[in-house]
């Protein structure tokens, strides 16, 4: 299960940057939006609940919009090693886009039966890992306060005048750096 080439160096670059995962879609980060960190201080109550957590984002979105989520995916990206995403998740009740993402997954750390759930593109992520009940820990890494720049104001329906809110994260699977994420919400 575990990929015996990724090497010490790799773990140690594995932290979750905005800006690593926007260029695996993106020329830059600038054509989702301008970033800027962000305390919980600075974000909306509603934020809060949805970004400053340790839980996926599938379980916190679809108890705030008490619906569940679906996902489409809009891009996606591949190496030797690793699947990453471009993707959003919308309301089922409603079709309303909730969710702009990417991701990057080191599938060789899942089962077999998660990695072709997750690359069938038919559930959220957080969805398969929880009913594979595989032993994960969501860590947030950084809050984000972001203007939206021409991608995020297609995808989320929003102008450029009112910020959006957004965090970066990792999933640790068994202890080990497996799941990159940038999560940005539209309430």
């Amino acid at each position: 299960m575990t990929d015996p080439t990724r090497n010490t160096s790799e773990a140690e670059l594995f932290t979750p940057s905005a800006s690593r995962l926007a260029t695996l879609f993106f020329s830059d980060l600038a054509e989702l939006g301008r970033f800027e960190p962000s305390s919980l201080d600075d974000f909306p109550p509603a934020c809060r609940t949805l970004l400053a957590h340790n839980e996926h984002m599938t379980v916190a979105l679809e108890s705030f919009h008490k619906s569940p989520a679906s996902v489409e995916v809009v891009a996606e990206w591949r190496d030797e090693n690793s699947y990453a995403r471009c993707s959003l998740l919308s309301r089922q009740s409603d079709g309303t886009v909730v969710q702009f993402g990417t991701m990057r997954i080191w599938l060789a750390d899942l089962p077999a039966d998660a990695q072709d759930e997750i690359t069938s593109k038919k559930s959220p992520l957080g969805r398969v890992l929880i009913e594979h009940n595989l032993l994960r820990e969501v860590e947030l890494i950084t809050l984000w306060q972001i203007e939206p720049g021409p991608v995020l104001q297609q995808h989320l329906q929003v102008n450029g005048k009112k910020p959006l809110y957004g965090r970066t994260a990792q999933i640790l699977v068994d202890e080990r750096p497996t799941v990159q994420l940038l999560e940005i919400v539209k309430l």
